[in-house]
């Protein structure tokens, strides 16, 4: 059961269950037997998968049916907000290389100046 619900948000999420695993910073290992005995993380393991996807544990353990309605897809762009953009772009980030990342970083920065240049000048 649990590593159906597993399966299924790491295809939604377009990773790989070996991947998703490392991710949450679980031994890979773990998901075969996951797989093949029906094995369920415990504890912290567990947390950290259900931070992951941003689900409940009780989803994971399919005690729950609903996912947590929080997720940027599910949302309007006029009900999407700053926080929510700021999360998304952490998950996205991991797939930047190098040089994007500098770049976005860069970008950061300069709005930031721009920002303190015109409160500076109030």
């Amino acid at each position: 059961m649990f590593y159906d619900v597993f399966s299924s948000l790491c295809e939604k999420r377009g990773v790989k269950p070996s991947r998703a695993a490392e991710e949450c910073g679980i031994n890979k290992s773990n998901v075969s037997n996951w797989k093949n005995n029906g094995y369920v993380p415990r504890g912290d393991a567990l947390k950290k998968i259900a931070d992951y996807f941003n689900v409940s544990i009780g989803y994971l353990l399919g005690n729950e049916q609903k996912e947590k309605a929080s997720s940027l897809n599910e949302k309007k762009p006029e009900d999407i907000t700053f926080s929510d953009f700021t999360y998304a772009l952490l998950d996205e980030s991991k797939e930047l290389t190098e040089e994007n990342k500098d770049k976005l970083l860069e970008m950061a920065k300069f709005f930031k100046q721009q920002q303190d240049k015109k409160k500076s000048k109030d």
